[in-house]
């Protein structure tokens, strides 16, 4: 019984925070609505291993679903439209590098060395950054600063979800108006995007009649491909989560995997699911205590952050042709990467039109740059960054 408890709650609180994501239009975010809730569960009534009780925990909502999904994004994405992303990764990095500067020009003289070396990493991506500030802060006995680290990673998406928000729906209005008025040729509105509607080109391997095409087919493709991802991750000293997407990309090229593999298979709305539990999980370490060590110092370091990544991404999205706030959102995903910065898109872009022509739009404009962007600081420039800080303490 325990188990269908588990389950339950966690499906009541994920709906909740869907529920007021959908009936605000986005403008307060479904996924900081559940965090916060998560959060308020862990220090009240929750059993720090409630999602391992609902079945949820690690290795299926770790690995195995990580892997599904990151295996899914690369079937809705094309190797020439992927080449056309290089502004969003110079815009993101660019970001990252305004975000260092501010802070550690700016707020290192008043909070301590120590606190802004452990802080940075973690704030410029996820866990991986997270977990390599605060061992090396524990081994000098730097116990505080080994907790910022930690509290960091747990509490910046609370700032990335709603400004990320707000500037999706800037964007998304923006791109709507200019969808209805007609403005954009076809030319341009296919221009530096992945479409995932595009035309359907013929394949190396053959697509099999629809009869065959069932969910465990599906899945046990991606479940090849992500293996593939895995061993190539193992010779080659690049994250698996790249080899993931780029894995994907390649076997849905030549036909192997299908287009939209796990709407296909109608398992997405599921494994996302599952997978954003996972991901709040990771607050249960998050005590008051902990908050309270390390939260002077970290509201400061993240204003600040924040403030740096914004105005550099912002300039620099001038420079390329990018409007503002959609490279505000681009920067942003180094607050908490994927899958949050896929959800947050999705949930911005149904708050903002019902037809299903204008939201495939609006999805083929938008969703594209968060992924990569989540990809360049999240998962690739965070941890060379805290590479680098390891050694400044």
């Amino acid at each position: 019984m325990a188990n269908v408890i588990a389950l339950l709650t966690l499906a009541v609180v994920y709906y909740i925070g869907e529920f007021v994501g959908t009936k605000t239009k986005a403008w307060v975010p479904s996924v900081f609505v559940t965090a916060v809730l998560f959060l308020i569960g862990y220090w009240t009534i929750f059993p720090a291993d409630i999602v391992d009780q609902a079945g949820l925990g690690a290795p299926f909502g770790g690995t195995i679903v990580i892997m599904l999904c990151l295996t899914h994004m690369g079937t809705i994405i094309s190797i020439r439209q992927l080449l056309k992303q290089w502004k969003v990764v110079l815009i993101a990095l660019l970001g990252l590098v305004g975000m260092i500067i501010l802070v550690w020009f700016i707020v290192r003289p008043f909070v301590g060395r120590e606190y802004v070396v452990a802080g940075l990493p973690p704030l410029t991506g996820g866990i991986v950054a997270a977990i390599m500030m605060n061992e090396a802060a524990l081994e000098l006995g730097l116990t505080t600063a080994a907790t910022l680290a930690i509290a960091m990673y747990s509490i910046q998406g609370f700032v990335g979800y709603p400004l990320t928000a707000v500037f999706l729906k800037m964007e998304g209005r923006t791109l709507l108006k200019e969808y209805r008025s007609g403005e954009l040729s076809e030319a341009a509105g296919s221009a530096d995007i992945f479409s995932t509607s595009e035309a359907e080109t013929k394949k190396l391997i053959p697509k099999l009649p629809d009869k065959y095409i069932t969910t465990a087919l599906i899945l046990a493709k991606m479940m090849i491909s992500a293996l593939i991802a895995q061993k190539l991750a193992s010779v080659i000293p690049i994250n698996a989560a790249i080899w993931a997407l780029l894995v994907a990309i390649v076997l849905t090229e030549i036909g192997f995997l299908d287009k939209d593999s796990l709407n296909v298979a109608n398992s997405y709305g599921f494994l996302m699911f599952v997978l954003m539990i996972f991901i709040f999980a990771g607050l249960k370490d998050t005590t008051p205590e902990i908050l309270a060590a390390a939260i002077g110092p970290m509201a400061i370091i993240i204003v600040v952050g924040v403030i740096g990544l914004c105005l550099a991404s912002a300039i620099a999205g001038k420079v390329l042709g990018m409007r503002w706030n959609m490279a505000c959102a681009v920067s942003l995903t180094a607050l908490y990467g994927f899958p949050p910065n896929y959800v947050l898109t999705m949930e911005s872009i149904k708050a903002l039109t019902d037809d299903e022509a204008e939201r495939q739009y609006l999805i083929d404009r938008m969703i594209p740059q968060m992924i990569v962007g989540g990809f360049t600081t999240v998962t690739i420039a965070s941890v060379f960054i805290a590479s680098i800080f390891v050694g400044l303490f």
